[in-house]
């Protein structure tokens, strides 16, 4: 069994509750201690949470993905500044970081002739070699186009704002994004090869 089977049997062995508890349940404590206590609180509830996923992920599949290992370093070196200093300004720019890695990473594979979502998504959807490329130039440019955004709604709009448009906002734009890339995944889609047997 090769490494990537190994990987995919893992997945697709890992209770059906993970991923959605590892990629919002974050967010989720984040918010709810937010309203109660205040961002710096919040952001301490944010980091401990982070800290227990990425354990769970551990525990339940024995390895912890890319993509919210990423997240999680940047929510510690951002969380504990905002923390250490004192000052929202740190955390407010965390989702500016992440989303400029994963452009980051996702242009820096195309430079290099590697369109890298093929390798983290490859398995649950078939796609031609073009179809990857442009998927994942589009989501490199939509991971630029966000980074932005949060730039632009931290610095001219209220923390209250700020929260909501992290919480709810990221969320909303990415589910519409990802939906609207559904033409092109079916386009480029790999046709079902025959049953064996």
């Amino acid at each position: 069994m090769s490494e990537s089977e190994g990987e995919t049997s893992t997945a697709r062995s890992a209770p059906a509750w993970l991923r959605p508890t590892i990629d919002y349940g974050p967010i989720v404590v984040f918010f709810l201690v937010y309203l109660k206590f205040g961002l710096i609180p919040a952001t301490g509830a944010l980091m401990a949470a982070t800290a227990v996923v990425l354990a769970l992920a551990f525990a339940v599949e024995r390895r912890v993905a890319m993509m919210p290992l990423v997240t999680a370093g940047v929510v510690g070196v951002f969380g504990g500044l905002t923390l250490l200093l004192q000052d929202e300004i740190f955390i407010k720019m965390k989702p500016t970081i992440v989303q400029v890695i994963f452009a980051a990473v996702l242009l820096g594979g195309l430079a290099f002739g590697r369109p890298l979502l093929k390798y983290a998504l490859g398995s649950a959807l078939p796609l031609d070699d073009v179809g990857w490329r442009r998927l994942t130039l589009r989501w490199a440019l939509f991971f630029i186009a966000m980074a932005a955004l949060n730039e632009l709604v931290w610095r001219t709009q209220s923390t209250d704002f700020w929260v909501n448009f992290k919480v709810f906002g990221i969320l909303g734009i990415t589910l519409v994004f990802g939906l609207a890339q559904t033409p092109l995944i079916l386009r480029h889609r790999l046709p079902d090869e025959p049953e064996q047997g």
